[in-house]
């Protein structure tokens, strides 16, 4: 089913492969009313989404996109709202950022010694000035060889338990959830699925377990319609969701990879109304860090 509201999106200014400008008419051109550009540790392609938007009558939601590990995996967190003129969140991304840059070239360094041979400059020119991510070294693998699509390179050499993968510095998940909220973007948990190890019983219990604790942080929602979930996914996170009295949100977490399954924007998202529940999760946010 068609969606207009896709709240999950990547720019050049982390690690998707169109500019602001593309992706924001790329989504116009799918019917799309309402978005959120939500790049890793980074605000940097707001202006310039925004006032593409204006131009071509959608809206543009000022979002980011955070990771977080615990004991029990990684949770990537989105923030809805954001402020991007708080200089404390932006020193923050620009920290994050710097990590991600001394992580890739331990990663290209790591590729060398498996005899796999990228360049770290190269691995720069596709990051064109934004976040440098995994994704970038994936495509200059693509671009010499060893892989076929992005997606292959994850799943033979930087996905979390491949050999080239190297962690990096991150905040707790609670952490990242009050960084959000201190900020007055209101935070939702990212692709609940990739935090699990299945989706038997017990994972659903422990997910729901996260989730309560994150909420007395100030989680205020999680990724129901996202990527390529399957019926029975949307039904089981929906349930978790209605239980826990979570904003059931998503999108297509869409980077014009260049992968063959990619999910296009415009074929999955949340109901409009999903929009009026955050907005009024930020005004009380806002309200309480004016008082």
């Amino acid at each position: 089913m068609e969606s207009t509201v896709d709240l999950h999106l990547h720019t050049t200014m982390s690690d998707g492969r169109l500019s602001p400008t593309e992706l924001v008419t790329l989504c116009a051109e799918r019917g799309l009313r309402q978005i959120a550009i939500t790049d890793h540790d980074s605000l940097e392609g707001l202006p310039e989404a925004q006032e593409v938007a204006r131009e071509l009558g959608i809206d543009v939601i000022a979002g980011v996109e955070l990771g977080a590990d615990d004991k029990g995996g990684e949770v990537h967190l989105l923030g809805y709202f954001a402020d991007a003129s708080d200089p404390e969140l932006s020193s923050t991304l620009a920290d994050f950022r710097d990590g991600r840059t001394t992580r890739g070239r331990r990663i290209v360094e790591r590729l060398a010694e498996l005899d796999v041979h990228v360049s770290w400059d190269r691995v720069l020119e596709l990051s064109d000035g934004g976040a440098v991510g995994r994704p970038h070294i994936a495509q200059a693998m693509v671009e010499k060889g060893y892989v076929q699509y992005p997606k292959e390179a994850f799943d033979q050499y930087l996905g979390r338990s491949g050999p080239a993968y190297i962690g990096r510095s991150r905040l707790t998940p609670a952490e990242g959830v009050a960084a959000l909220v201190k900020n007055g973007a209101v935070p939702v948990m990212a692709h609940p699925t990739y935090y699990m190890s299945g989706e038997g019983p017990d994972e659903v219990a422990r997910l729901t377990e996260t989730l309560a604790d994150l909420q007395q942080v100030g989680l205020a929602g999680m990724e129901v319609h996202y990527g390529d979930y399957t019926t029975r996914q949307v039904e089981m996170l929906a349930s978790v969701a209605r239980e826990l009295g979570l904003i059931q949100c998503g999108g297509s977490d869409y980077h014009a990879s260049g992968n063959p399954d990619e999910t296009e924007p415009g074929t999955v998202g949340p109901p409009p109304e999903v929009i009026g529940a955050l907005q009024d999760v930020r005004g009380r946010l806002t309200g309480q860090s004016e008082a």
